[in-house]
Parts: structure tokens; C-alpha cells; sequence
């Protein structure tokens, strides 16, 4: 519902019919006297704007920037015209508006009814938009560098210790038996004397895996950027003395 705090906002704002069609953008608010309530709105209307029609704002809804009012264009192109005296509409005006738009017409005690416009066009206060550039900070994704794996192959030195067997000879003395026939005869007996030595074979096996991972990291950042912002100054030309 439309009250007092509406009323800034309605000026030159759409007008919005129940079927979402433009009647017309507002010229003129008129108020209930002793209350201040929006009651009527004077909207141009026609072929460029020349026709002046009243269109119920009462059960209005303002969202933005138009305000909906339930009653149909149609209506408001055949209401009937008002003529206003001293910024005031008769009684009998307001009736035969509330007739021609279905409407139920107020109690009507003393000035109750009677709508003026002091809050019209030619008293409105003179205003400026005031804006500022906000800054809106995000994030992108950039290659900051790239990691490879290389395998190459290099050739280092080992020492072993392994240990190693070999034969010695050992000279065994025992009192002899048995026959002498070969006694002063030339003879000679030998035995094989046999050792290791360290052989060394080589073979390949996979001792160890490697491989990359990322891992996301978040730090803070400051991030300056330079914004624009409107201020409003108030200018007197007349001159005090």
C-alpha cells in the first residue's frame, strides 16, 4: 500500500496497469488532507504524453521504479476529467472518479476527502545522484612457473668388503709302516691348492618411485586500486549583506 514515504519516489515513475501494461508516467501526487496519504495520481497519458488522466494510487504497489495499480488501461483512458481549483478537486470530482474506477468513496467528514497538491511539480525539491566506484576484487588463474621430473644417470664408486677363502699347504709328519720297496727311489707327491677371488656381477632393480603433486597454498594479498567518488557541494548566488 502506498503511504507518505512513497511519495518522492512517485514522481515521473511508470504506471503500471493489473495487466503489466504502461498507462503513463506521474506528473502530479495528490494527498488526503490531514493525513498526507497518496490518493490519486495525475498521469500523462495519449498519444505523446498530452492527456492528463487520475488513476487510484491507494492500493498501489511501487517496486522498481514504476508503481501497479489495480485497474486497467481502458479505465483510465475513459475516467473522467477533473478540473482542479486552488490545488483542490470538489467532492463531486472525487465521486465521480470513485464511481467510474468501482471504488468505495471514504466517510466524508468536513475536509476528509478533499485532495490537494501541494506536494506537486512545481514545489518538488531539487536533488542530485550522488556515485561512487566501488572496487571488485576477484581472482584469476595464471601459469606462474613450471616442475619436471628429469632422470639422467651418473656413475659413482663402490668398495665392497666380501671375504675370501684360500688353501695352504701344511707339512705332516707321521712314523711310516708297511712296505719299503720304493725306499732310495726318486719319488714326488703334490697336492692342488685352490682360493677365491671376488667375482662381481651387476643386476638392476627399482629401489625408489618419485613423482609430482601440487598442493594449493593461500596467502593475503593487498591490492590498491584508485575509485572516483562524487561530493556535493551547496552554492548560494545571492549575496548576503
Amino acid at each position: 500500500m502506498i503511504d507518505q514515504t512513497h511519495v518522492e519516489a512517485l514522481y515521473d515513475c511508470d504506471v503500471i496497469d493489473n495487466k503489466g501494461e504502461k498507462i503513463g508516467s506521474v506528473k502530479q501526487v495528490w494527498l488526503e488532507d490531514g493525513t498526507g496519504r497518496p490518493m490519486w495520481a495525475e498521469v500523462h497519458t495519449g498519444l505523446f504524453g498530452m492527456k492528463e488522466s487520475f488513476v487510484p494510487i491507494q492500493q498501489g504497489q511501487v517496486a522498481g521504479g514504476a508503481i501497479t495499480v489495480p485497474v486497467a488501461k481502458e479505465q483510465v483512458k475513459d475516467a473522467p476529467s477533473v478540473h482542479t481549483s486552488g490545488n483542490h478537486m470538489s467532492d463531486e470530482e472525487q465521486e465521480a472518479l470513485y464511481r467510474h474506477y468501482g471504488m468505495i468513496p471514504q466517510a466524508k467528514t468536513g475536509e476528509h476527502d478533499r485532495l490537494d497538491g501541494r506536494r506537486g511539480k512545481g514545489d518538488r525539491a531539487a536533488e542530485v545522484t550522488l556515485s561512487e566506484e566501488k572496487l571488485d576484487v576477484g581472482t584469476r588463474d595464471v601459469e606462474a612457473g613450471r616442475v619436471r621430473l628429469v632422470k639422467h644417470t651418473v656413475t659413482e664408486q663402490r668398495n665392497v668388503t666380501v671375504p675370501v677363502t684360500h688353501e695352504e699347504v701344511r707339512v705332516v709328519r707321521e712314523p711310516a709302516k708297511g712296505d719299503a720297496r720304493r725306499a732310495f727311489a726318486d719319488d714326488q707327491a703334490e697336492v692342488t691348492l685352490h682360493r677365491e677371488e671376488p667375482v662381481v656381477r651387476k643386476r638392476t632393480e627399482a629401489v625408489e618411485r618419485v613423482r609430482l603433486e601440487k598442493d594449493a597454498v593461500t596467502e593475503q594479498k593487498d591490492v590498491k586500486g584508485e575509485v572516483r567518488k562524487e561530493r556535493v557541494e551547496v552554492e548560494r548566488d545571492d549575496e548576503r549583506r
